[in-house]
C-alpha cells in the first residue's frame, strides 16, 4: 500500500490513480462554493457515479459527500479567522445554504460554533 501526503491530506492509493485523486481533490477544492454532485464528480475521471464513490472512500477513508463537507468547514474555519466577513457570507461562499447548515456541520466537526472560533 502506497500513502501519499499533499499539504493538505494524507490519502491511501487503493483504486484511484494519484493523477485521478489529485484532479479530484483540486476540482473539489476549486468549486467548494457550488453544489457538487456525485455525478459531476465522478464526470470528473470519467466513471460512473456509483463505481467513483466506491474508489474515492477506499483511497479517502471518507465518502465523497463527507469529504465536501469537511472541506467547505476547513475553508470557513481559515475564513473566520483571517476575513470579517459575516458568519452568514462565509457559509454562502464556501457552499453551505444558510448560516445555520454552516453552524451544524461546523459543530460537528470541530466541537465548537463559528462564532466560538471568531
Amino acid at each position: 500500500m502506497l500513502t501519499i501526503t499533499t499539504s493538505t491530506t494524507e490519502f491511501k492509493h487503493k483504486g484511484l490513480a494519484r493523477t485521478q485523486l489529485q484532479q479530484l481533490l483540486d476540482y473539489i477544492q476549486t468549486h467548494l462554493d457550488r453544489d457538487l454532485s456525485l455525478v459531476e464528480l465522478a464526470e470528473v475521471i470519467n466513471s460512473s457515479p456509483t463505481y467513483f464513490a466506491s474508489l474515492f472512500k477506499q483511497a479517502m477513508e471518507i465518502s465523497p459527500h463527507q469529504y465536501v463537507i469537511q472541506q467547505r468547514v476547513e475553508r470557513a474555519k481559515t475564513m473566520l479567522s483571517k476575513t470579517n466577513l459575516a458568519i452568514a457570507d462565509i457559509a454562502l461562499q464556501v457552499g453551505f445554504s444558510s448560516q445555520s447548515h454552516l453552524t451544524q456541520h461546523f459543530k460537528r466537526f470541530t466541537g465548537k460554533t463559528p462564532k466560538q472560533i471568531r
